[in-house]
């Protein structure tokens, strides 16, 4: 088309979010360029990326970029890109769990691994986090399985159910499950002084606190009056957690050096709320805790798969604040049911207490995917030009 140039893409729903999804080498090799084409393909910056393929909202503003691995235990290189939506910003330094579960069936069905049935088992390498993940997918006639009767809370009907293994993705940024040595450190915050939190890393860094501590009652959904009010206040004590675990030089710079790290979560205990996508009613007695999230500077309207992860192995570890909310039959059957804005997510897990801190044995949660489009995106051909 004279002056644009047409790239393969795939637009794929996975979990609650949505992402268009790249063959490495169709990508500019230039990271520059690469961010470049990316910002053009999602029509960012612009607050309805109108002229791309990002839906103005930050869980269906993702990239994720798949090329195969040269490491022995691992089948495919992936890495995520947050696009920003109002900003000419990608953030690659942290991975989205919902985005992981749509990484299986796309290699599958582009034709990257060797498909067994009825279940392949995909090997991925996350370049974001330097981690191994598995993917356990579903296949049927040497393509990836999308039909089943497994339903996730916040996307509607059903799929195939994906199992995505976490257990090896503990210590994302130096190693550590706790990276600063404690289940509970108090810190002193911009508008609420000092609090409570728990800073866990597995999945990704998150930070956790009472939703008291916060003034919330736990049970806000996205578009709460005082979660709208409190945003800029979250985004400040996010900062400076991005500032002391050395993803920002200063808490005013996060929004733009780690916009998407650490996670600011809340949790409270389990109690009786409505949904925020679809008015249902979420009984106390069925979930194991409480918990919001907050992302690119909003409440998430579901909840975030590393965050899943890292909330689950957390309310496994003696003495965070995550345990102390946690139900007791959780911890007997290890399996954490979150209630979060649109509904619940049960993961599995399994962490072991020892002198030496927490290690994770195990940590799964199942999601569904769905290849919604696959064609060609056009971009303008001078973004392929270093200038």
């Amino acid at each position: 088309m004279g002056d644009f140039r047409k790239i393969p893409c795939v637009i794929q729903r996975a979990g609650t979010s949505k992402g268009v999804y790249f063959h490495e080498n169709d990508l500019p090799e230039s990271l520059h360029l690469r961010e470049k084409v990316i910002l053009s393909v999602f029509g960012s910056p612009d607050i309805r990326q109108i002229d791309g393929l990002g839906g103005a909202d930050p869980l269906t503003s993702k990239v994720a970029i798949i090329g195969p691995s040269r490491r022995d235990d691992a089948d495919v290189n992936y890495t995520m890109g947050q696009v920003s939506i109002n900003e000419s910003l990608i953030d690659f330094t942290g991975n989205c769990g919902n985005i992981s579960s749509g990484v299986g069936p796309f290699v599958i069905d582009e034709g990257l691994v060797t498909v067994k049935e009825p279940q392949t088992v995909v090997r991925i390498y996350n370049t974001n986090t330097k981690k191994i993940l598995k993917a356990y997918v579903p296949t049927y006639g040497g393509k990836a399985k999308y039909t089943g009767d497994y339903a996730i809370d916040g996307v509607p009907g059903t799929g195939s159910k994906i199992l995505l293994d976490y257990s090896e993705t503990s210590g994302t940024l130096g190693g550590k499950v706790l990276p600063t040595g404690n289940p509970i450190d108090v810190i002193s915050f911009p508008g609420i002084g000092k609090a409570e939190v728990s800073i866990v890393d597995v999945g990704n860094p998150v930070c956790f606190f009472k939703a008291e501590s916060l003034g919330f009652s736990g049970i806000e959904g996205p578009m709460d009056p005082n979660v709208i009010e409190s945003l800029e206040n979250i985004e400040l004590i996010r900062g400076t957690v991005s500032k002391l675990l050395g993803l920002a030089t200063d808490a005013s710079k996060a929004r733009i050096e780690s916009p998407t790290l650490p996670l600011i979560i809340f949790v409270n205990e389990p109690d009786d709320y409505t949904s925020f996508t679809d008015g249902a009613r979420i009984k106390g007695s069925d979930i194991d805790l409480i918990s919001r999230s907050f992302f690119m500077q909003t409440m998430h309207k579901t909840y975030p798969g590393t965050g899943a992860v890292c909330t689950a192995a957390a309310a496994m570890i003696e003495g965070t604040i995550v345990n102390r909310v946690c139900s007791v039959k959780a911890r007997d059957a290890k399996i954490v049911c979150i209630g979060h804005p649109s509904g619940t997510m049960p993961v599995e897990v399994d962490v072991e207490n020892t002198p030496q801190g927490p290690k994770v044995k195990l940590v799964a949660f199942g999601r569904t995917s769905r290849r919604i489009l696959e064609g060609f995106v056009y971009v303008p051909d001078r973004l392929f030009q270093d200038n």
